[in-house]
């Protein structure tokens, strides 16, 4: 994500910022210009420093909290481009519903931001029956009602999500009964879209034979696939061509969990590259090394702007294996606890030649070969949890 400043007084911000903590004045992004900008009172409107010409109204689910984005002042639009996909919010009126609704919002939001950056196709249920839309429930037992669990998945479009995730504790012992390394509120976001534009960019498209090449023939029975999951789990030595366990269910599951992955590696690339962060390990080369070691890396281009996937691999690995040690440094576990294997990184590739919308067969398997070769040239140890 990029470093965003009040236009006021300079003081860096933070996304979920709706005032500056330096000079209070009041800010707002604008997913039109990809850019937080700090506003003045204009009348009934505000007007936006970041672009003077720009005025703006609030999206309406500020005034709960729920919201910094920006709606045009001249737009009928009452919600921003990422609230107005919103069918379904739980009762407001109770307020441990809206503390983890606002937490919901603050992940989606940054899921809007990739997306958005990406340039990918967001149509509402308004454009296409089909189009984007999400469902925040409670679950029944919590109002003391009948009714099955809520579970976090995708229809057809539709997302829903159980905002009992937004409770750290809740979500850390879900994530200790499925056996997972990894499980937060951006990450359910981001698999779950993952469903989406499967059928959105693979479905129907001439793709499909390379993603069941890929990934397995979608065409298996899901549920079937599910149950023995959950009751035999992954087979041994999934490592080596899955990116985690709950990958190893079904082809759908796979490429949901490898489309998440993407768009970890983007946006946490992205912010590596608006601090400058350039990795140079003080690494010795010995007489038993036959290649020499290359982990350092300098994190100095835009990745949601880089067509060559294999540029972004070089940059990630070494990447998240300084991550990894900081956080053991301060006794937290890894923050990327995943392998990329050749094998993942032909998947990601392949994530990759859809979002650009590449169609040429040989141009997509020259730049996954490139991108394999830079994962092989990594010499990054395994993660703990691995």
């Amino acid at each position: 994500m990029k470093i965003f400043q009040c236009q006021a007084c300079a003081q860096p911000a933070h996304f979920e910022a709706d005032a500056c903590e330096s000079c209070e004045c009041r800010l707002g992004y604008d997913p039109e210009l990809t850019d937080m900008t700090a506003m003045l009172r204009a009348g009934s409107r505000w007007r936006g420093l970041a672009d003077p010409r720009r005025k703006y109204r609030p999206c309406a689910n500020r005034a709960s909290g729920g919201c910094n984005w920006l709606v045009p002042a001249g737009s009928g639009e009452t919600y921003c481009l990422a609230c107005r996909h919103n069918r379904v919010v739980p009762d407001l009126s109770i307020p441990w519903n809206q503390t983890r609704w606002r937490e919901v919002e603050a992940a989606k939001r940054r899921l809007f931001y990739a997306m958005l950056r990406l340039r990918l196709p967001l149509a509402s249920r308004r454009e296409d029956p089909t189009g984007l839309a999400f469902d925040f429930l409670v679950d029944p037992a919590e109002a003391y009602l009948t009714g099955p669990p809520v579970l976090t998945g995708h229809d057809n479009g539709l997302i829903t999500l159980n905002i009992a995730e937004a409770d750290d504790v809740e979500r850390e012992r879900r994530r200790t009964q499925f056996g997972e390394h990894y499980r937060t509120l951006l990450g359910h976001f981001r698999h779950e879209i993952g469903h989406y534009f499967w059928n959105v960019l693979v479905r129907a498209d001439p793709c499909l034979d390379a993603f069941r090449t890929a990934f397995g023939d979608e065409r298996a029975d899901y549920g079937a696939a599910l149950q023995r999951h959950y009751a035999h789990g992954p087979a041994e030595g999934w490592q080596e061509t899955f990116v985690s366990a709950y990958a190893t269910s079904h082809p759908w599951e796979d490429f949901a969990e490898t489309w998440a992955h993407y768009m970890h590696i983007v946006d946490t690339l992205e912010t590596a590259s608006q601090f400058g962060v350039r990795v140079q390990p003080k690494l010795q080369a010995g007489p038993a090394l036959h290649t020499p070691i290359t982990l350092a890396a300098k994190v100095d281009f835009d990745p949601y702007r880089s067509p060559d996937f294999g540029r972004l691999i070089e940059a990630w690995l070494p990447l998240t294996f300084a991550m990894n040690s900081l956080n053991r440094s301060m006794g937290q576990p890894d923050l990327y606890p995943f392998r990329m294997t050749p094998a993942t990184i032909g998947k990601l590739s392949f994530v990759h030649d859809r979002i650009y919308a590449r169609t040429d067969a040989a141009e997509a398997e020259a730049g996954t070969l490139r991108a394999v070769i830079a994962g092989l040239r990594q010499r990054v140890a395994a993660p703990r949890s691995v």
